[in-house]
C-alpha cells in the first residue's frame, strides 16, 4: 500500500490546516488506488479524469474531514461516488450505439497475443460483475483495503462485504473457465 492509513490521516489533516507539502505526499500516497478502483468501477478510458475529479471534490470537501476515519477511507467513499455520478450520468446520454458495436467489433477482430487476450477475458470477466460484487473485490483484491474499510466505504458490514467478495471470486472462476474453454476451442486445442 505505499504509505500508512496513520501518515495519509496526518497529511490529509495538515492539508486541511494549507500545508501543501502534505497535500502533495497525500495525494501521492493514494493516487494509484483511487485510479485503480475508479478504472474497474467505471470506464477504464475515463479512469484519469474521474480521478483528478474525486481529488478536486476531496480537497473542497477537506473543510469538513474530522479524521474519525482513515484518510484512505474517506477517500475512497469520495471515489466510489464519483463513479457512481460518472455512471449515472453516462447512462442518461443516447450513446450512438452503431459506433461504439463497431468499435467493439473491430476490438475484438484485432489479433492478439495471449497475454494481452488473457488480460482482456480477466477485465471482461470483472465488468460483467455484478456492481456490488466488483466494488467489493476490486477495493480489498486490488486496490489493497482491508474487509473492515471495504465495509465503510462500501456502507455494509463485513459479513456483506466478505460475501461479495467470495461470489466475486466464484464468478470470475467460471466466467474465465468459460473463456478458457472457448479459447482453447477457437484455437484447435
Amino acid at each position: 500500500m505505499g504509505v500508512d492509513d496513520q501518515e495519509l490521516t496526518r497529511c490529509a489533516l495538515a492539508a486541511k490546516q494549507g500545508d501543501t507539502n502534505a497535500a502533495t505526499r497525500f495525494v501521492r500516497g493514494t493516487q494509484r488506488q483511487v485510479w485503480q478502483l475508479l478504472r474497474h468501477l467505471a470506464d477504464p478510458g475515463v479512469a484519469e479524469d474521474l480521478t483528478q475529479e474525486c481529488y478536486l471534490r476531496a480537497f473542497r470537501s477537506l473543510s469538513s474531514y474530522r479524521g474519525r476515519s482513515s484518510a484512505r477511507t474517506w477517500l475512497m467513499s469520495i471515489a466510489r461516488r464519483v463513479a457512481a455520478d460518472h455512471i449515472r450520468q453516462r447512462d442518461r446520454r443516447p450513446r450512438p450505439a452503431d459506433l461504439a458495436d463497431w468499435q467493439l467489433a473491430a476490438e475484438r477482430a484485432q489479433p492478439r497475443s495471449t497475454t494481452m487476450s488473457d488480460g482482456y477475458a480477466l477485465r471482461s470477466a470483472l465488468e460483467a460483475l455484478d456492481p456490488r460484487r466488483r466494488e467489493a473485490f476490486v477495493l480489498t483484491q486490488v486496490v489493497g483495503l482491508s474487509y473492515e474499510e471495504t465495509a465503510e466505504v462500501a456502507g455494509c458490514r463485513i459479513g456483506t462485504v466478505r460475501s461479495r467478495v467470495a461470489r466475486a471470486r466464484t464468478d470470475l472462476v467460471e466466467q474465465l473457465s468459460e473463456y478458457d474453454t472457448d479459447h482453447n476451442a477457437s484455437r484447435g486445442g
